[in-house]
Order: structure tokens, then sequence, then C-alpha cells
């Protein structure tokens, strides 16, 4: 190509392939097995049914927060941030509201610039794809806008309210903390569900216990950011054949950081969210029920629901 540079060119190609293989996956995409039009994946599974069987696990009346406190300057995926200011509008140099309001009043509001994928939160479906395709087929020039998604929105996912169960993967490896990078295959996910007495069930919230969070977060606030311990790619399939509502652990990926030999970084999330519609939580703060032995419990969550978002920090609630 004349007067093309070399580099210009191989990126054209490279575009191109994007371009073909994007098209061979849409292709061959199937429906999601809620139908062609569903946006709330696993979710479909809380029905009144699975409601009233999750509140018969609430036998102490015990309650817990899932969710890490965020703050400002917090470690994160890169490059999200969490930035926060304390404003009092109206009510600066000697200025104040009582010709407003008629008394001295006093008050202060929140100014936060944060993104929504920072410390504890669900990732929604249409949060990560394939070479331009999501869950249940949709095609990202079709849905995706700077201003919000289209379809798939966190905002649209119902109530989330149903079983859910820890798997104290770090237990079952004999230590406290995991390693940056250290693998939770199949295998050792079943071992150690039969070793703790743990059973799975269709529309479950499955948490796997790592100790990372507890153990590096504030002692090692790089550290914890730049790797983690996790499923390998195999994990994330038998997982997901489990039918979860939700999959989740209390690192801020789920997935093995760096990857094992042979797998894709973060391709566990494709297998969830894309194929599965399976949703994942992250940073979920699990210590509590791991050091007392919680291993069932009744799960609810209530995210805000801001139109079009792609994550949301959460703070769901255990209770048993």
């Amino acid at each position: 190509m004349k007067g093309i540079s070399k580099a210009t060119t191989t990126a054209l190609l490279a575009g191109g392939l994007m371009l073909v293989a994007g098209s061979a996956l849409a292709a061959d995409c199937k429906p999601s097995k809620w139908g062609a039009d569903d946006e709330i994946g696993s979710a479909n599974y809380v029905t009144p049914a699975q409601v009233m069987a999750a509140t018969k696990l609430v036998k102490k009346g015990e309650s817990h927060g899932l969710g890490i406190v965020v703050y400002p300057g917090m470690p994160a995926f890169p490059p999200r941030s969490t930035a926060l200011q304390i404003v009092q509008p109206g009510q600066h140099n000697g200025r104040n509201l009582a010709q407003d309001f008629g008394w001295d009043v006093v008050y202060n509001d929140d100014l936060a610039q944060l993104w929504f994928g920072t410390g504890p939160q669900i990732d929604g479906l249409g949060h990560l794809g394939e070479a331009g395709v999501y869950y249940n087929c949709n095609k990202a020039v079709d849905f995706i806008h700077i201003t919000g998604l289209k379809k798939l929105g966190t905002h649209a996912i119902p109530p989330m309210v149903g079983r859910g169960v820890v798997v104290n993967m770090a237990k079952h490896f004999g230590v406290e903390t995991m390693k940056a990078g250290q693998v939770i295959a199949s295998a050792d996910i079943k071992a150690a569900a039969n070793a703790q007495g743990v059973s799975f069930k269709q529309g479950d919230v499955i948490l796997l216990h790592t100790g990372w969070t507890d153990g590096m977060l504030a002692s090692d606030p790089k550290g914890w950011v730049s790797g983690e311990p996790g499923i390998n790619n195999e994990a994330a399939v038998y997982l997901a054949s489990l039918n979860p509502m939700a999959v989740g652990a209390d690192t801020w990926g789920v997935e093995a950081v760096p990857p094992p030999k042979g797998d894709k970084v973060f391709y566990g999330h494709v297998t969830l969210l894309k194929e599965n519609g399976i949703y994942i939580l992250e940073t979920m703060n699990t210590g509590r029920l791991a050091k007392e032995g919680v291993t069932e419990f009744m799960f609810v969550l209530g995210q805000a629901r801001i139109k079009g978002a792609v994550q949301m920090i959460i703070n769901p609630v255990a209770m048993w």
C-alpha cells in the first residue's frame, strides 16, 4: 500500500481481523436460556420460592455487610479511582442561609468523582464481552454509549435475594492468606466444599474466601491491587455449570493474577458474564463468615439504580 507505513498497514489488518472475529462470534452466538430479549441473566432465578427458601436460613438473627469501606485514594484496577469532597453550598465566606430558612441552618453535601468499579462491586452483564459481543448476543455498537448503556445496565437488576454459600479456600490450602497468582481449580472447590459441608444449589450466590483483602489491603495496598489468588479458566466453567446467580470472592477480580500458564487473563469473566449471564461480585468482605464458620446464609442485595451503569459499588447483606 503506497504511502501507508508498515505499522499502519499492520494495525489496519489487525483491526480487520478483529471485525471478522467479532462477526464470527456474533454469528455463532446462541440466545440466552431466558430468551433472546433477556437483559438480567441469572437474576431470573429470583422467584418467590427462592426468596421464601432463603428466609428460612436466618436462624440466629445475625447479619453482616459484605461490602468493605471505600475510601478516597483506595487502590483499584487502573485507571479507576475515588475522590470525595465535602461541600457547604451557599455557606462560604461568612454567608449563611438564615434568610432562606428563617433559622441558622448549616449543612454539608457530598461531591464525589469515582468509578463504580471500585472496592465491593457487582459486575453487570454489560461489563465485559469478547470481540464486540456481550451477553445474549448483544453487539457493542448497538447498546454501548458514552452516556450510559442502552441495554444490560445494572439499574435493571432486580433485588437479588437468595441462598449464599462461602467456601473457605484459604482453609483448604492451610493458610490465612493465599498468595498472588495462587490458583483455585475446580478440583479445589469441590474438595473444599466437601470437607466444609457446603452444597451448591441453582440460584446460589457462591463466594470464595481467600484471605486476600483481610491480609493485604491495609498492610500492602500496592501489592493487593497488583495481583491476587483466584479461579482459573476451567474453574469458571465449573462454577457456571452449577447455575448460580452470582460468583464472587474477597479479591478485586475473582480470577488468579497473574494467570496460570495457558490461561487467558480474566477470561472467566467471559464465561460467567457473556456466556452465562452470571453476575460477578468482587472484594466481598467474607472474613467474619470464614472466622465464624458460616457456610450458608440469606443473601440480599439492592444496588443503587443509576441508569445505564456497567458496575456498581455495593454492600450486600448476609443474614443467618
